[in-house]
């Protein structure tokens, strides 16, 4: 039986609280334990509290004097794709606007054309290195979607893909409902049925969620419905890109439709919040794309907190939108452009990431009974993983016990 002790740790940020996402004033609690223990037994959490007189294992790690905190749950992520879009980046630069780009066939479709021109081996081989940039970033789960492939061929490609991840946790989402391929720009209809009743059912036998890009100018409310609608009948659970580009009420269809969570959310408004707030919707919101896309508007965290939701922050790493996977940089634009505290986003970015996943038991905070993911960070204090930026904190990181960065 393997069983080692984390020691000397500065902090030892545990999230332990309530068996529930955090809201309100919760999001601010984060269980810190000052010159903490934790011990590691088969890679499950045994021990967790203040330095004391207690046995140790033989194994000891020394933190260093270091935060140790449980690994980062990523709970938006896309990453299996064919290429890059750097010249996208660059026509951005230049003036373009990325609905301008996709217009004239780049954007999403760019990459299909890319992802479907790849190997299920290819694209293994360049997830497995984003998988790398996730890990070494102090993230221990990702939820990952399909969505460059829109085919049913492709898709499924891509969701076998994913399940071949590691040592990375990934989650994966059908997201066949991202964009409309090439050959059905004129069939919308026909790519529908295809989406409804071909790609849903080979989907569920590798995917438990259903995703949307729910946008008047892709899927539209009434479409989204139907979609969604059909999703749910497969038994697939809901989440939902909505009010990105635009106030479509898509928020309170992702309320309407049970939808575990409604991700973007820049546009929503206070009816939206609470509809989310009356069907337990947790908002996912993704400054990153905010950000890269050199936008202004962000989503309105600190109304959702007030009102009750338990919010996340993911990445939305993307080849397009938000090609970051540093859950760091999402903590400090967090803090600078949607002002969360840093405690807060520590929150988002792990306990209420992992419910939003349906992990909660299992992962988020570093409780006896849950697996041992955890990181040491380069620091003496949680606030500065959001307060340094464009630094890596994360020292070593551990999943199920076992470091793998």
């Amino acid at each position: 039986m393997s069983t080692f002790a984390v020691v000397n740790c500065s902090e030892l940020v545990t999230l332990a609280g309530p068996a529930r996402p955090r809201v309100h004033r919760e999001m601010r609690e984060l269980g810190i334990i000052r010159d903490g223990v934790m011990v590691v037994r088969d890679g499950v959490i045994a021990h967790v509290g203040p330095r004391g007189k207690f046995d140790l294992p033989a194994e000891i790690i020394d933190a260093g004097n270091k935060v140790v905190m449980p690994g980062f749950v990523d709970a938006h992520t896309h990453p299996v794709f064919g290429g890059n879009r750097a010249d996208e980046f660059e026509k951005r630069a230049s003036g373009a606007t990325y609905q301008e780009i996709s217009a004239a066939g780049g954007g999403i479709r760019s990459t299909v054309r890319k992802t479907r021109a790849a190997s299920e081996d290819e694209l293994f081989a360049a997830a497995s290195r984003y998988a790398q940039w996730f890990l070494r970033g102090g993230t221990t789960t990702i939820e990952a979607k399909s969505g460059y492939g829109l085919s049913v061929e492709d898709e499924m490609k891509m969701l076998r893909v994913i399940h071949r991840m590691g040592p990375i946790r990934a989650i994966p989402t059908f997201l066949g409902a991202h964009e409309f391929p090439h050959e059905y720009r004129d069939r919308r209809e026909d790519y529908i049925s295809l989406v409804i009743h071909d790609m849903l059912p080979a989907a569920r036998k590798l995917a438990g969620y259903c995703d949307i890009f729910c946008e008047p100018p892709v899927f539209p409310i009434a479409d989204a419905r139907r979609i969604l609608l059909a999703a749910k009948g497969r038994g697939f659970k809901l989440r939902m890109h909505v009010d990105q580009l635009s106030h479509s009420g898509g928020a309170e269809l992702a309320a309407e439709l049970g939808a575990v969570t409604a991700d973007h959310l820049e546009h929503t408004e206070a009816p939206g919040i609470e509809a989310m707030r009356e069907a337990g919707v947790q908002p996912v919101l993704l400054p990153g794309s905010v950000y890269a896309l050199g936008l202004k508007r962000y989503p309105d965290a600190r109304a959702m907190i007030e009102a009750g939701l338990a919010v996340v922050l993911a990445t939305d790493f993307n080849p397009g939108s938000s090609p970051t996977p540093s859950m760091q940089m999402i903590l400090s634009l967090a803090s600078t452009q949607m002002k969360m505290t840093p405690a807060e986003s520590i929150t988002a970015a792990t306990i209420n990431a992992a419910y939003s996943l349906q992990l909660g038991a299992e992962i988020g905070s570093l409780e006896v009974g849950k697996r041992a993911d955890f990181v040491t960070h380069d620091c003496a204090d949680h606030r500065e993983i959001a307060y340094f930026f464009g630094v890596q904190t994360a020292a070593s990181v551990y999943i199920g016990g076992s470091r793998v960065a």
